[in-house]
């Protein structure tokens, strides 16, 4: 899967671009607000229907437009996809080939886009959230029926924290929307105790690319009750002591929207006793594992790495690009870089150049 052509209209500070990219290492570079991360952010937008930078679409419009559109030639095999996004400050549209795309995922399949930014190196010191959202994102795109479940336990966690913020909370009530809750937790707690050794398998080899040295990482994934054959009998003991104590305080206090997962980089908790090196390089190859998830060539993503670079030494920076040669299509972002073998763009006042690399 790769990107051939993006063009861009009245979209953050471009009035028009279009541009053709090449497969393998694609190069951007330019001042800072200059506009490079504008275009990544244009490329990942395809993939998920939302900035990996704001909630917010009118941010996405040029000052004074009214709308804004990023349309991409994405071909996989002999299959060549137009997709576009029309978007308004109160609405987005996408199509493929001129018919609408309604659902995720149906998006994620036609293009998949894997995104690396700089505050992502603090994931593992950030919010359990930041790694939850890892989570959800990868699974949602990888299996529908991890997204329908999520969004069904989105829906009856709602209605749960609507039932405990009554005055006289409908015990009743209460008992079958938790019931509830268990059922799909299971299936998503397992899903995601699952993609956890899926991507343990992957993650020691993709550091030791990156570093050059042995290494032996892995994530420690915490369900909020163990997951085995009775999960639902231990998670309904689980609501049933929280309960009195959910009544309370008003909100659901344990589940999957509480969970939290680790990494552990040789034998030690990366988020307490790694560098920033440590933390950047770990994450880098925990956003790439998913690549090496998917079996098939032509469904590949796209990787797309804003401001990688930063932090990371020479000899770093180097084994890092060398390695991310062997995949179908990358975008870097970067002040300064000189790669060998590369296509370079240059981003100067919201026109892009190519140059030789």
């Amino acid at each position: 899967m790769i990107i051939s052509k993006l063009i861009l209209r009245n979209f953050r500070n471009y009035e028009r671009l279009e541009v053709r990219f090449d497969p393998k290492l694609n190069v951007i570079v330019g001042d800072n607000a200059a506009g490079k991360t504008n275009i990544v952010e244009a490329i990942h937008f395809l993939s998920l229907a939302r900035s990996f930078r704001t909630s917010e679409t009118s941010e996405l419009i040029k000052n004074e437009c009214q709308f804004a559109t990023i349309e991409a030639k994405v071909e996989e095999d002999t299959i060549h996809k137009n997709i576009v996004a029309i978007l308004t400050p109160s609405s987005k549209k996408i199509t493929c080939n001129k018919k609408p795309v309604r659902k995720l995922s149906e998006l994620s399949s036609l293009i998949n886009v894997i995104v690396f930014e700089p505050k992502d190196a603090l994931m593992f010191s950030d919010s359990p959230l930041v790694r939850r959202n890892f989570l959800d994102i990868n699974l949602s795109k990888k299996s529908p029926i991890y997204l329908e479940n999520l969004m069904s336990f989105d829906k009856l966690l709602k209605e749960r924290n609507s039932l405990l913020k009554e005055d006289k909370v409908d015990e009743v009530q209460l008992g079958i929307v938790t019931s509830q809750l268990i059922n799909v937790e299971e299936t998503l707690c397992k899903y995601r105790q699952a993609y956890v050794s899926e991507i343990n398998n992957v993650l020691s080899k993709i550091i030791v690319n990156i570093k050059g040295s042995k290494e032996e990482a892995h994530l420690e994934y915490y369900p909020f009750v163990k997951v085995d054959a009775d999960f639902r009998e231990n998670a309904t003991r689980a609501y049933e002591r929280i309960r009195e104590s959910d009544i309370k305080h008003k909100v659901t206090q344990i589940g999957i929207h509480r969970e939290d997962m680790k990494m552990i980089l040789n034998g030690k908790d990366i988020s307490t006793h790694g560098s920033q090196g440590e933390n950047r390089i770990a994450v880098i190859a925990l956003k790439l594992s998913p690549y090496f998830l998917i079996e098939d060539k032509d469904k590949k993503p796209i990787i797309v790495l804003d401001d990688v670079m930063s932090e990371l030494d020479k000899t770093h920076q180097d084994r890092l690009v060398e390695f991310l040669k062997k995949f179908e299509q990358v975008f870097i972002t970067s002040t300064k870089l000189n790669v060998k073998n590369a296509s370079v763009y240059e981003v100067k006042k919201a026109n892009i150049t190519r140059r030789n690399a």
